[in-house]
């Protein structure tokens, strides 16, 4: 997972913890990051800038 621009320390930290349980569970890269970004938005502010900077790069398959 990559960012398109900087992005917001507090904000990331949330993110990047629902997208890593998601991995945990055996999902790919990019199921696992708009999962996280959904539940992010869901419970928080729903601005793109907070949640829309990250991609997904690389072998999308689930981590083994």
């Amino acid at each position: 997972v990559t960012t398109l621009w900087s992005v917001n320390d507090q904000s990331t930290a949330e993110l990047m913890r629902y997208f890593y349980r998601e991995l945990k569970k055996g999902e790919t890269k990019d199921a696992a990051l708009r999962a996280a970004q959904l539940e992010y938005i869901s419970k928080n502010a729903k601005h793109p800038y907070f949640w829309a900077a990250f991609i997904p790069i690389g072998d999308m398959r689930a981590v083994k």
